[in-house]
């Protein structure tokens, strides 16, 4: 099935249990809008005993993430290391301030997600994942260089579970 011109395979969605169910998110649809709308993208990895978290531009089709990389720094390593990964994706935030501090809070909607991350070498499937990218922020594609091409590094992430939650 086909949403917002996006492959939707539901038996990915497989959720986690929630504490909260009242603000789980179970409509795959949703959780896709999500992931739709947001502009950032964190990743999060292992780099030895240390969490390690970084926001990155992305694009989503398939059920796989694409994100544009340099071929070298942290990520990179830890990705080498161990390529497990958790991402999260929100939209919607704004704060809700009362009279008492305590009783602040925060709308928002999000997506987390878990996978694995691969690294993508074959050049068409890096310009078809750099077109990925590009649609999201732009709508368009583009042409690349080659060289352009071949000095970047593309990462591909597998998506194997995805948890929605809101508060509104």
């Amino acid at each position: 099935m086909t949403k917002n011109g996006l492959l939707v395979n539901y038996d990915i969605y497989i959720l986690a249990i929630m504490r909260r169910k009242e603000n789980e998110l179970t409509d795959p649809d949703e959780i896709i809008d999500i992931i739709s709308r947001s502009t950032v993208c964190r990743l999060a990895m292992c780099f030895g005993e240390q969490p390690y978290v970084v926001p990155v531009s992305f694009g989503f089709k398939d059920n796989r993430l694409y994100i544009h990389s340099s071929p070298a720094g942290k990520k990179i390593d830890a990705l080498r290391k161990n390529n497990n990964v958790c991402v999260e994706f929100d939209i919607d935030g704004r704060m809700i301030k009362t009279g008492k501090a305590c009783n602040w809070g925060f709308n928002y909607k999000s997506v987390i997600g878990y996978g694995t991350a691969q690294f993508v070498n074959d050049f068409v499937e890096k310009t078809e994942a750099l077109d990925i990218i590009m649609s999201h922020y732009s709508g368009g594609s583009f042409k690349y260089e080659k060289k352009q091409v071949d000095a970047c590094l593309i990462i591909r992430i597998d998506l194997k579970r995805l948890t929605g939650k809101q508060s509104v």
